[in-house]
C-alpha cells in the first residue's frame, strides 16, 4: 500500500516516513501542497498524511482539492492546530480523521490502519490459515484461539511469503527482496529482529516460524 505524507517540517517528515517504511509502506513524501498535488496524479496513494501549516498552498486547499477528485481515499490531516474549530474545518471539507501533534507512533500507526480498513472494507474478506493463526493480510490483523494478534504491513508480506513456500526454506535474500524491496538495503539483523517480534505475538511462534540454519526460515505448517 503507497502512503503520501505532506509535511513542510524537514525533521518531521523524515520521521513519519521511516516509521511508515518500517511498517512495511511505501512512502510518497512531499515536503508541499503543491507538491502533493502533483504526486497525487502520479501514485495515487491509498492514504495521504497531510499537515494543514505549509507554505503556498496549505493542507486545507489541498484537502479541497483532492476530495474535488477523489473521494474515496482517506485522508488524514497531523496538525499542531487542534482548536475544535480548526478540527471542524479539516473535518468539513471531507478529511476522514484528524490527528493533534504531537502524536505517538502508536496513536498515528492505529489512525491510519483505522482509515483503510474503512475505505477498504472489501478486502476483509481475504484471510489465510496457518495452523492455529488465521491471517487477515488487508486488514493487517490475526487471530489464534480467539485472541486478537495486531500486525504491521511487513509482518504480513513476511506470513505470506512463509505461507507461499510451505515446508521450504526462504532464504534470508527473498526474505529483504520480497518483503523490503530492491530500494532498501537493511542487514539480517533486522530481519532477525522483525522475526524475534513476530514469534513473540504468535503464541509457539518458534515452532510456527523455524529457523533454518544458514539459510533462513521455514514455516513448518
Amino acid at each position: 500500500m503507497k502512503i503520501l505524507v505532506t509535511e513542510d517540517e524537514p525533521m518531521t517528515l523524515e520521521a513519519l516516513g521511516e516509521l511508515l517504511r518500517m511498517e512495511g509502506f511505501d512512502v510518497v513524501e512531499a515536503s508541499g501542497g503543491e507538491m502533493a498535488l502533483k504526486l497525487w496524479e502520479e501514485v495515487h496513494p491509498d492514504l495521504v498524511c497531510l499537515d494543514i501549516m505549509m507554505p503556498g498552498m496549505d493542507g486545507y486547499e489541498v484537502c479541497r482539492r483532492l476530495r474535488e477528485k477523489d473521494s474515496r481515499t482517506p485522508i488524514l490531516f497531523l496538525s499542531a492546530k487542534n482548536e475544535e474549530k480548526d478540527i471542524v474545518a479539516g473535518l468539513e471539507l471531507g478529511a476522514d480523521d484528524f490527528i493533534r501533534k504531537p502524536f505517538s507512533t502508536g496513536e498515528v500507526m492505529a489512525r491510519i490502519k483505522s482509515a483503510l480498513r474503512r475505505a477498504y472494507p472489501e478486502k476483509g474478506s481475504r484471510k489465510i490459515q496457518m495452523a492455529d493463526v488465521v491471517v487477515w493480510p488487508d486488514e493487517l490483523r490475526a487471530e489464534q484461539n480467539g485472541s486478537g494478534i495486531e500486525l504491521t504491513l511487513r509482518e504480513v508480506k513476511m506470513l505470506l511469503l512463509l505461507e507461499e513456500k510451505k515446508g521450504l526454506p526462504v532464504s534470508r535474500d527473498e526474505f529483504l527482496d520480497r518483503c523490503w524491496g530492491m530500494d532498501y538495503f537493511p542487514d539480517s539483523r533486522t530481519l532477525d529482529q522483525h522475526v524475534h517480534m513476530l514469534r513473540k505475538k504468535i503464541e509457539g511462534g518458534s515452532e510456527l516460524i523455524e529457523t533454518v540454519r544458514g539459510v533462513g526460515y521455514r514455516f513448518r505448517g
